[in-house]
């Protein structure tokens, strides 16, 4: 396996595991391949990078169950790229992702799915963002920071959250405490 095959790896293992990602969960993943190199954000696209990185993405996905959503670039508004079974009946977008337009991971990963779409806004129980591209956009209400030893890919910095159920009630209420 390549390095960054490995660390991509490690990285969603690590937050699947912290996250208590469960099968049917959906975890959303930005990712600036430009910075994973070491350059600057959109300057620098990388399709085989992608490949790679989507690769690890998809097969540790496949052993647990979850779906992935691909967050797309500024260009395309940062829709996302998922498989249509991980959000029936939503209503989609007519884009297909490019290098340059979308970035290069939405790209492999439209090639990639079995029967991929694009929509224009989702909400996951999971995220990486690879590079800042700023994922937050397509996180359920409450973000969680989760952090994460493995939180470099390459150059680009690997921050994490996972989403909990929000908190209603005040000072007398109980909470099931396996939500957390």
């Amino acid at each position: 396996m390549t390095q960054i095959y490995q660390q991509t790896r490690s990285a969603i293992e690590e937050l699947v595991e912290k996250a208590n990602i469960k099968p049917g969960n959906i975890v959303v993943v930005g990712c600036s391949t430009s910075e994973v190199l070491g350059s600057k954000i959109g300057t620098n696209s990388n399709p085989d990078t992608a490949k790679e990185m989507f690769a690890a993405l998809q097969d540790f996905a496949g052993e647990k169950g979850f779906y992935l959503a691909i967050q797309c670039c500024e260009h395309l508004n940062r829709a996302v790229i998922t498989e249509r079974a991980a959000l029936p009946g939503a209503e989609t977008v007519n884009v297909v992702p490019q290098p340059k337009a979308g970035g290069s991971l939405a790209t492999a990963a439209y090639a990639a799915f079995q029967d991929p779409i694009a929509v224009e806004e989702i909400r996951a129980d999971a995220g990486l963002d690879i590079g800042l591209t700023l994922i937050g956009m397509h996180l359920k209400k409450v973000a969680v920071p989760v952090r994460l030893e493995n939180n470099r890919i390459g150059e680009a910095l690997v921050v994490a959250a996972r989403t909990r159920p929000k908190f209603i009630g005040g000072s007398r209420a109980v909470y099931d405490e396996t939500l957390l």
